[in-house]
């Protein structure tokens, strides 16, 4: 399969990395200290959005800002030997010109930072949780890529393994391409889906991507 486009936008973790066992370790103490139990975690989606929203369905209002600085302390704090490059990341990006491309993270700069930095990826456009006001699955995070890269977001192809950044990409009105690095093939709805980004390469051709998909 292949797709044209002028700009290819990336999900961060379970699409570029992998830092599960990180998540798990810091979002399992956080809830000890916060008193949240596994009923309540299981009635909010987790995977793919802003912590601070995360936080916001499980706790008080007067408790967040207090709740979400402590996840984000326990999480860089974890990212040395926590983080691990997915397949296909580094040889995709390496093939992409620095102004083509974009990480797009429901995880604050702090955080996309440290853990993008601890396997070698400096991308040249970063969009965090900073910088929005409405996160995934809303299209805020996509458009705002989009017009910081000078592109048409119908000219953009999103990568993501969530439902909820799936959902923001469609949204914006780009093409998505959804990774099972994280969700069953079932979860996810998607222009098309790969497994991970060994399935896909980039030709750039003059001014616009030819990408193909092994689907």
């Amino acid at each position: 399969m292949k797709i044209h486009a002028d700009a290819l936008l990336f999900d961060n973790d379970g699409t570029l990395i992998s830092s599960m066992a990180s998540v798990y370790r810091c979002w399992t103490r956080w809830a000890g200290e916060f008193g949240i139990s596994a009923d309540d975690f299981a009635r909010v989606e987790l995977h793919g959005r802003p912590a601070a929203e995360i936080v916001a369905d499980l706790l008080p209002a007067a408790t967040v800002p207090a709740a979400v600085a402590r996840i984000e302390h326990l999480e860089v704090e974890d990212v040395a030997g926590g983080v691990v490059l997915l397949p296909g990341a580094a040889g995709l990006l390496a093939a992409l010109p620095a102004d083509r491309w974009a990480v797009v993270t429901s995880a604050s700069r702090r955080l996309a930072g440290a853990r993008l930095a601890e396997v070698g990826i400096r991308p040249g456009t970063l969009i965090a949780a900073d910088d929005i006001t409405r996160g995934k699955p809303d299209p805020e995070p996509f458009l705002l890529a989009a017009d910081r890269l000078g592109v048409d977001p119908a000219r953009c192809v999103v990568f993501e393994d969530a439902p909820a950044g799936l959902r923001s990409g469609a949204a914006a009105g780009m093409r998505t391409v959804a990774l099972t690095t994280t969700h069953d093939r079932s979860e996810l709805t998607a222009d098309a889906v790969v497994g991970d980004l060994t399935s896909v390469s980039v030709q750039v051709r003059g001014v616009e991507l030819e990408i193909d998909l092994a689907v």
